[in-house]
C-alpha cells in the first residue's frame, strides 16, 4: 500500500504549468515539524515535493500561497530523468489526490503584514473573492427538534 497523509506550510508559492496535452500540472512544497527534537532542543523541519493535476492543479494555483496551512492525501512516487548536462537525476514526490486548505485567505493575509507586491491586509478585506462561513451557525436549524432513523438504516 502506498499511501501518504501530510500537513504542513507552503514554503513557496505554488508553480503552475500545462503539459503539451494542456494538462495543468502544479509543483509546490511543504515544510513539516519533526515530533522529536534534535540533540540541541530544535526541532527539525522536512520539506516535501508535492505535485498535483488538472482542477486541482489551477485551484491550488489560485487559493493558496507561501504559508498557506494544506492537507494533502496521496501516494509516494520516485521518478528519474536526464538533466540539461546529461546526468541522472532523481526525484522523490507526493503525487496529489487530494489537497485541504486549512486555513483562509483572510487569515493568512492578516498574519502578514505587507505583501510582496506591496498591499496590505486592508487591500485584502474589501476583496470578496473568497466565501466565508460562520462556523456557529446551527447547520440543522432547518431540519426541526428531532430525525426520524431506523434501525435498517444503521450500518452496524
Amino acid at each position: 500500500m502506498n499511501k501518504a497523509f501530510l500537513i504542513g506550510r507552503l514554503t513557496r508559492d505554488p508553480e503552475l504549468r500545462y503539459s503539451t496535452s494542456n494538462a495543468a500540472i502544479v509543483n509546490f512544497s511543504i515544510a513539516i515539524d519533526r515530533q522529536y527534537t534534535n540533540n540541541q532542543g530544535q526541532r527539525e523541519t522536512d520539506f516535501i515535493n508535492i505535485v498535483a493535476f488538472q482542477k486541482q492543479a489551477e485551484n491550488i494555483k489560485k487559493y493558496v500561497s507561501k504559508g498557506s496551512l494544506v492537507a494533502v492525501d496521496g501516494r509516494i512516487q520516485t521518478r528519474t530523468y536526464d538533466d540539461k548536462d546529461g546526468k541522472r537525476v532523481y526525484v522523490t514526490e507526493v503525487v496529489a489526490d487530494r489537497v485541504q486548505f486549512l486555513d483562509s485567505r483572510n487569515s493568512q493575509n492578516n498574519s502578514q503584514s505587507v505583501q510582496e507586491d506591496g498591499l496590505t491586509p486592508a487591500d485584502f478585506q474589501s476583496k470578496s473573492d473568497v466565501a466565508e462561513t460562520n462556523v456557529s451557525d446551527d447547520v440543522f436549524a432547518d431540519f426541526g427538534n428531532s430525525i426520524e432513523i431506523s434501525d435498517d438504516d444503521i450500518a452496524f
